[in-house]
C-alpha cells in the first residue's frame, strides 16, 4: 500500500562547454577540482554584463586559477554568480573579474534577487545611429569615387570606433586570456580589412555585427521573460486580517504563515494556502494549466498566482512568498535550464573544436595560396577575412538553448513542469508508457461496495476491525474501508507495521491481524478454493478485495471498487494516436487490472505487483529494444519511475517532493498532459534539428561561395546575422499557444 509520492532519480551531470554568442541559459555548477577546506565559505555576486556563456568561459577561466576558489555557480539569468573559496576577502574575487571589464558587485548573504530586479542598463542610441550613417556613408563615397580615400578611410573610422569599441574591448579581453569568442573573431577580422585598406566594408561589417548583436539580445531577452514573466502573476500585495479585527493591505513578501488573507472575485490569490471561509470558483490555468475553474471551499488548497472568479475567499496562509508552489516552479525551471540538453552538450563541444579549427583554416587560406600557388596576396587575406566571419559558429550555438528555455517555458504554462533539457528532448524518444493504477488511472478515491464475512462469529466486529487498521494506512484503498462507518471508533492498535505491495499487521486488544490483499493470503498460506472462488468472483468486476485475517485464516472480505477519470481513457487514445505503447503496472489482483485497461483501452496490464516487480517490468521492456517512461503517484512506483527513461509524477501541485525530485511533474491529475508533453518534445526536437541543419547548411553554402572568390565581408555578416535571427525565431515559435 503506498503513502506519499517520493521520486529518487539519479542527477544528470552537466557539461560546460564554450559558447560564443549569447544564449539565456541560468544555474550551472563548476566544479574546479580543488579539494574542499573547513574554512570554506560561499559568495555571491552581480554582474550586469555577466549573461551568455562567453563571459560565463571567461570568468570560469580566469577565477579558475585563483588559489583558494573551489566551486563556481553560474546563474546568467539573475547574473548572478556563486562562488565557494576560502579566501580571506572578496576582494581577489572582485579584481580578477574586473580584470575581464566587468564589474562584480557583493551581494548579502540569503539576498536572491530576481530577474526583474535586474534591468539591462539603457544604452544611449545616438553611437550606433552615427556609427550606421558613417559606414554608409564611407561606401557610397567609396562607390562614387566622390572624396579621397583619406576621406573614406576617416569616415570609416569614425563608424568603427562609435559602433565597434564594444566588440574591440571584449575581443580584447577574450584574446588575453586565449579565448577565441566571437568578438575576437570579429575584432581580427575588421582590423584585418583596414590593414588591407578595405576601410568601408569594415565600417559597414562592424555596424551590422552590432545591429545583429542588438536584434539577437532583445529576441532573446523574450524567451528568458517567458520564465521570468511567471512570477508575474503573484501580485505584490494582499489583504490581511489584524489583531484589531480590521483588513489591512501588505505587501505578499512580508505576510507570515498563518495570517488570514481575504481574496475577492477578479483577484489573484497572493500566497499559498487553505480555505478558511468562503465559497468560490478559481482559475488555476497558471499553475496546473486546467481549462476549467476549480470549486474551493472550507477546507481546499488555493495557490499563489491562481484567479478568484466567483465568491469571496478567505484563507490561511501555508507558504511565505519564496516557499509557494509558484515559486518553486519559476525555481525548478531555472535550475532546468541549467541542465543542457544532449543536443546543447554536442554543440558545445563541438564549438570548442569548430572554433580554434575555422581560424586556423582562415589563416591558411591566407598564407598558403600566395606563399606556394603565387596567388596574390590581397585577395586571399581577404577571403580569409571573409571565412572568420562566415564561419562563426554564433548561429549553431545559439540554436540550442532558446529552442530549450522556449520549450521549458511554453511547458510549465500548460502545467507541465520539466526538469531539463535532457528529458525535454528526450521525451520524443518514448514508445512505451507504463502507468500505475491507483490516482493515475483511476481518481484514486475507492469506495467500499461489498463486506461479507467469511466467520460468522465476527460479522458484527469485522467491519471495526478492520477500519482500525486501515485508518493507519494512506493507501487509498485502506481509507475507503475506513470511512465507510465514521461513527465507529477505532481501536488501538499495537506493533502496527506496513507490508508493502500486500497490506498491513497489528495487534488489537492483544491479538495479531492481517489486512490485506489476495497475494498476502497466499503468502500467509491461507487461501482455499471457496476463497478463491469467491475472491475471482469480485476481482472479475474490477474491484479489489481487502481480506481481514488472524493466526486461523480469514474473518472477513471487503471489496472496493475505484472509477476511471474521464480524462484517462482520452490520455490513452491519444498516447495510442502517437504510436506508444501503453501498460498498466499496478499492485491490484490482475483481474482489476484487466478490467480497468479494458475500459481505458489499454494494451496490457500487470497485477499483483510488488515495487520490485514494477522495476523489473521496466527492465524487461528494456531487454525488448524499448525507450520507456513511467507515470506515478505512490512511493512503491519509486523503484521504477527511477529506473525509466522519463519519470512522471502526478498532481504534483503543492507537492513539495514531486516537485523537486519528478523529471516531469503534472502539477494536477490530468493524463492528457502526457500526449501533450511528448508533442512538445517531438517539436523541440524537430525544431533543434532544423536549426542546426540550417546554420550548418547556410554556412557550408557561404564558405564555397567565399572560396570561388564571390563573397564580400558585409554579406557574409548579413548571412551569420540572418541564420542567427532565423534559428532564434524558430525557436521562439514554441512559446505560440
Amino acid at each position: 500500500m503506498s503513502d506519499s509520492l517520493h521520486i529518487h532519480k539519479p542527477v544528470h551531470g552537466h557539461d560546460h562547454g564554450h559558447s560564443c554568442c549569447a544564449s539565456k541559459a541560468a544555474p550551472s555548477v563548476v566544479n574546479l577540482g580543488k579539494a574542499p577546506t573547513d574554512g570554506a565559505r560561499l559568495s555571491s555576486f552581480r554582474i550586469e554584463a555577466m549573461d551568455c556563456p562567453t563571459e560565463q568561459t571567461l570568468i570560469q577561466n580566469k577565477l579558475g586559477k585563483l588559489e583558494g576558489v573551489q566551486r563556481l555557480e553560474f546563474n546568467l539569468i539573475n547574473r548572478v554568480l556563486g562562488v565557494t573559496h576560502d579566501l580571506p576577502s572578496d576582494a581577489p574575487i572582485i579584481q580578477a573579474i574586473e580584470s575581464l571589464g566587468m564589474q562584480a558587485d557583493p551581494l548579502a548573504p540569503g539576498q536572491k534577487p530576481q530577474t526583474n530586479d535586474l534591468p539591462a542598463p539603457a544604452k544611449p542610441w545616438w553611437p550606433l545611429a552615427l556609427s550606421g550613417v558613417t559606414a554608409l556613408g564611407a561606401e557610397v563615397i567609396h562607390f562614387t569615387n566622390a572624396a579621397p580615400n583619406w576621406v573614406v578611410a576617416l569616415v570609416a573610422l569614425v563608424s568603427i570606433l562609435s559602433g565597434g569599441l564594444g566588440t574591440y574591448k571584449k575581443g580584447w579581453i577574450a584574446l588575453k586570456n586565449r579565448n577565441l569568442n566571437i568578438n575576437a573573431l570579429m575584432s581580427i577580422a575588421v582590423t584585418g580589412a583596414v590593414l588591407i585598406g578595405q576601410w568601408p566594408e569594415a565600417a559597414m561589417v562592424m555596424f551590422l555585427f552590432t545591429v545583429a548583436e542588438l536584434i539577437e539580445a532583445k529576441s532573446l531577452d523574450r524567451a528568458r521573460n517567458a520564465i521570468s514573466g511567471l512570477m508575474q502573476m503573484a501580485p505584490e500585495q494582499a489583504t490581511v486580517l489584524q489583531a484589531d479585527g480590521t483588513w489591512q493591505v501588505q505587501e505578499v513578501k512580508v505576510i507570515a504563515l498563518g495570517a488570514r488573507v481575504r481574496v475577492r472575485p477578479g483577484e489573484r490569490v497572493g500566497l499559498d494556502g487553505e480555505v478558511v471561509a468562503g465559497r468560490s470558483t478559481i482559475d488555476q490555468a497558471p499553475i496546473t494549466g486546467e481549462s476549467l475553474p476549480v470549486e474551493k471551499t472550507v477546507g481546499d488548497k488555493v495557490f499563489a498566482g491562481t484567479i478568484n472568479q466567483a465568491g469571496e475567499l478567505e484563507y490561511s496562509v501555508t507558504a511565505v512568498a519564496d516557499q509557494s508552489t509558484l515559486a518553486r516552479i519559476i525555481h525548478a525551471v531555472e535550475q532546468a535550464q541549467g541542465s543542457r540538453a544532449p543536443t546543447q552538450r554536442f554543440v558545445d563541444r563541438f564549438s570548442t573544436i569548430y572554433t580554434p579549427a575555422v581560424f586556423a583554416l582562415a589563416l591558411a587560406v591566407a598564407v598558403i595560396p600566395p606563399l606556394f600557388m603565387g596567388a596574390a596576396w590581397f585577395d586571399w587575406i581577404y577571403r580569409a577575412l571573409v571565412l572568420l566571419v562566415v564561419a562563426c559558429p554564433c548561429a549553431l550555438v545559439i540554436s540550442t538553448p532558446v529552442t530549450i528555455v522556449s520549450g521549458l517555458a511554453a511547458a510549465a504554462r500548460k502545467g507541465i513542469l520539466v526538469k531539463g533539457g535532457v528529458y525535454l528532448e528526450g521525451g520524443y524518444k518514448l514508445d512505451y508508457l507504463a502507468l500505475d493504477k491507483t490516482g493515475t488511472i483511476t481518481h484514486g478515491k475507492p469506495i467500499q461496495t461489498d463486506y461479507m464475512a467469511l466467520d460468522p462469529t465476527v460479522e458484527g466486529s469485522a467491519p471495526a476491525l478492520a477500519a482500525s487498521l486501515a485508518a493507519r494506512s494512506d493507501h487509498p484503498v485502506s481509507r475507503a474501508i475506513a470511512a465507510v462507518d465514521k461513527q465507529l471508533a477505532p481501536q488501538p492498535v499495537d506493533n502496527f507495521e506496513a507490508l508493502p505491495g500486500r497490506g498491513v499487521r497489528g495487534d488489537v486488544n492483544g491479538q495479531t491481524y492481517h489486512l490485506g490483499n489476495h497475494r498476502l493470503v497466499e503468502d500467509l498460506g491461507l487461501c482455499s478454493p471457496e476463497l478463491e472462488e469467491k475472491l475471482f468472483a469480485l476481482e472479475k468486476q474490477g474491484k479489489s478485495v481487502v481480506l481481514l485475517l488472524d493466526a486461523t485464516g480469514p474473518l472477513a472480505l471487503f471489496a472496493v471498487a475505484d472509477t476511471v477519470k474521464d480524462s484517462s481513457r482520452e490520455a490513452i487514445r491519444q498516447l495510442h494516436d502517437l504510436g506508444i505503447k501503453t501498460l498498466m503496472l499496478t499492485g491490484d489482483n490482475a483481474h482489476t487490472a484487466e478490467a480497468i485497461a479494458g475500459q481505458v483501452g489499454m494494451d496490457q496490464a500487470r497485477g499483483d505487483l510488488l515495487p520490485g516487480d514494477k522495476l523489473q517490468a521496466i527492465e524487461d521492456l528494456y531487454t525488448q529494444g524499448h525507450r520507456v517512461g513511467m507515470v506515478g503517484d505512490g512511493i512503491n512506483d519509486a523503484p521504477a519511475l527511477a529506473r525509466s527513461e522519463i519519470g512522471f509524477a502526478m498532481a504534483a501541485a503543492g507537492t513539495d517532493t514531486a516537485i523537486e525530485t519528478a523529471d516531469v511533474a503534472l502539477m494536477d491529475d490530468d493524463l492528457r498532459k502526457i500526449p501533450t508533453f511528448i508533442r512538445l518534445s517531438r517539436q523541440t526536437s524537430s525544431i533543434l534539428k532544423q536549426n542546426i541543419a540550417l546554420a550548418l547548411i547556410i554556412k557550408a553554402i557561404f564558405l564555397g561561395v567565399t572560396f570561388a572568390g564571390f563573397a564580400t565581408m558585409w554579406m557574409a555578416v548579413f548571412a551569420d546575422m540572418g541564420v542567427s535571427l532565423l534559428v532564434v525565431f524558430n525557436g521562439l515559435r514554441l512559446l505560440r499557444k
